[in-house]
């Protein structure tokens, strides 16, 4: 395509996306959180009653209306979405050097939890949706893979591959019940990596619930935010007591020694940060329907074009469009540094994907299957600007 070529796409791109964007002020961050006066108003309540800390009431009421949103038995807030993959882990007892096979598109906070525990991240590859590509993976397990005494081997380095984490990307589901059986054929368990999906359903079923463990994400640009913050999902109450304890120093109950009796970690979430996300709690389904908006108001401006799709939500799931998201089609991939730099000069902060994991340095020696799709992929994302504002 002849440069003249490209700058019409670009420019056409910029147009459909300035029409959208027209009635707001400039800048056009990624995705802003939504506070007002409700969210001070807790925050002031917390303040005043002195216990800001994991020991205030905030803790445990944020932790109940994530409960009662996602029909989780037991939820158990923390400090990050990265200590609650880690804490999964740990709880599920998944040994230093077995493989856990994770998406090699996803944030490196998933990747880097499996370092974390000395495990092995084994990458696998996704769709043009952005899903889990269950038919190449089931194949290619089918292949590389032997069960053995109940358990997974991987045939080239004999370790066993013992779970694996699949990533709703950008609050998108794949077919869940279809990973459910690839997980019970090769004996694998499921930790979802559901930091971007809360309020996404897959036939009605909150996205987190299906596995043995899910984890959350409430960072500052979530669509529901404490500061930082996350939190793990189980309906294990076994799993969720082990968690609990971990997650506060291993403590041993006492009236005032300080006993503990295994390695733990310092993960709970202060309350003062719940006390943020009990006020976000009682916005969550306005602000999935400000973002389904959005996704509207996107699909109508972009209705027609040629070089790009906008990526939308999957048969039997419900999303709750974190990141409005396009993809160029693959012969358009060079413009997609040109409409960033567009975008950026005139102060319009969207979004490249991640760089793939297996192509960072640190993980480029890991196990990975063919990775085809997600190599094309990384370089035609564009996330857009999403926040919840934008649908007015």
């Amino acid at each position: 395509m002849k440069l003249s070529e490209k700058k019409i796409k670009v420019n056409q791109f910029f147009f459909d996306l300035k029409k959208i964007l027209k009635k707001n002020k400039k800048p056009f961050f990624l995705h802003e959180p939504h506070l007002d006066h409700r969210d001070e108003n807790y925050v002031a309540k917390c303040v005043n009653s002195k216990f800001i800390s994991t020991a205030g009431q905030f803790t445990k009421k944020f932790e109940d209306e994530i409960k009662k949103f996602t029909k989780s038995k037991y939820v158990l807030s923390l400090i990050n979405g990265t200590a609650a993959l880690h804490l999964a882990l740990v709880v599920l007892d998944i040994k230093e050097n077995e493989e856990i096979l994770i998406p090699s598109m996803t944030f490196v906070a998933t990747g880097n939890a499996v370092l974390y525990n000395k495990s092995i991240p084994h990458f696998f590859d996704i769709n043009e949706d952005l899903t889990v590509d269950l038919i190449k993976l089931n194949n290619y397990l089918e292949k590389n893979t032997k069960i053995k005494n109940g358990k997974c081997i991987n045939k080239n380095t004999n370790r066993v591959i013992s779970a694996i984490i699949p990533m709703h990307i950008f609050g998108h589901m794949g077919d869940m019940n279809k990973l459910k059986k690839l997980a019970l054929k090769f004996k694998l368990l499921i930790i979802e990596d559901a930091a971007e999906a809360l309020g996404s359903f897959y036939r009605n079923k909150h996205a987190g619930t299906f596995g043995h463990i899910g984890t959350l994400s409430f960072n500052g640009n979530k669509i529901v935010t404490t500061g930082m913050g996350g939190a793990i999902l189980t309906n294990n109450k076994k799993l969720y007591l082990k968690a609990r304890h971990l997650a506060a120093t291993a403590k041993v109950k006492s009236k005032w020694d300080y006993i503990h009796d295994v390695l733990g970690y310092n993960y709970r979430l202060p309350s003062l940060n719940a006390a943020i996300g009990c006020s976000q709690m009682k916005k969550i389904n306005f602000l999935i329907r400000k973002k389904r908006k959005l996704f509207e108001i996107y699909k109508k401006a972009f209705k027609g074009s040629d070089f790009l799709t906008l990526i939308s939500e999957q048969p039997n799931t419900k999303s709750n469009y974190w990141l409005q998201t396009v993809v160029l089609k693959p012969k358009f991939k060079d413009l997609t540094k040109m409409i960033l730099s567009k975008c950026y000069d005139n102060k319009i902060y969207i979004r490249p994907a991640w760089k793939p994991l297996h192509k960072l340095n640190y993980f480029k020696k890991f196990p990975k299957m063919n990775l085809d799709k997600t190599n094309s992929l990384s370089v035609r994302i564009i996330n857009l600007p999403s926040s919840s504002i934008l649908s007015k």
